[in-house]
């Protein structure tokens, strides 16, 4: 009896240890797959660690050769705003040139228009000098231009308005 109880006994402390056993294996296979599951999880984050990692190389280069592609846009940019300085300059320089030649040409006109009313006025000096038997003779038979001089020639007069002082140009003023 003693006997069946010790064995008893020892049964009864074999069940309970075969139940310590079995909780403690239960509880180191969940460990176990909390350890894998987090294991996991740092290698589902290492992978997507260098995931990021290559995408952030690959956007770097993206802005290096952005800032490249900029700095040739401004680059660019500054040569066309030099180059439109340049023709303003330019555009501005040739309308000085034009407008001065403009002045120039009125002030030749206004000469020029001079030099016919002197030659008109000498040819009707000259027409009434003649008398009455120089017959009248239209302004294109008297008045020439000299070819490859500047003067004034008036035929069968004998005068020469020529290359002497510039007269100031005369103003004509024409009442209506």
């Amino acid at each position: 009896e003693t006997e069946v109880e010790q064995l008893q006994r020892l049964l009864a402390g074999m069940e309970k240890d075969h139940r310590d056993l079995l909780a403690r294996m239960e509880s180191g296979q969940a460990e176990l797959e909390r350890l894998r599951k987090a294991e996991g999880e740092r290698a589902a984050q290492q992978e997507r660690s260098s995931q990021l990692e290559k995408e952030v190389a690959g956007l770097r280069e993206k802005i290096h050769h952005l800032d490249d592609m900029l700095k040739s846009q401004q680059r660019k940019v500054r040569q066309m705003i030099e180059q439109l300085q340049n023709s303003k300059s330019v555009i501005q320089a040739k309308d000085t040139a034009i407008q001065e030649l403009k002045e120039r040409v009125s002030y030749l006109e206004a000469e020029n228009l001079e030099m016919h009313d002197r030659i008109e006025h000498l040819i009707e000096k000259q027409v009434s000098r003649g008398g009455s038997s120089a017959r009248a003779r239209s302004k294109s038979e008297y008045v020439s231009r000299c070819s490859g001089n500047s003067g004034i020639r008036v035929r069968n007069s004998g005068i020469w308005v020529g290359n002497g002082p510039k007269p100031l140009p005369l103003i004509r003023v024409v009442e209506t």
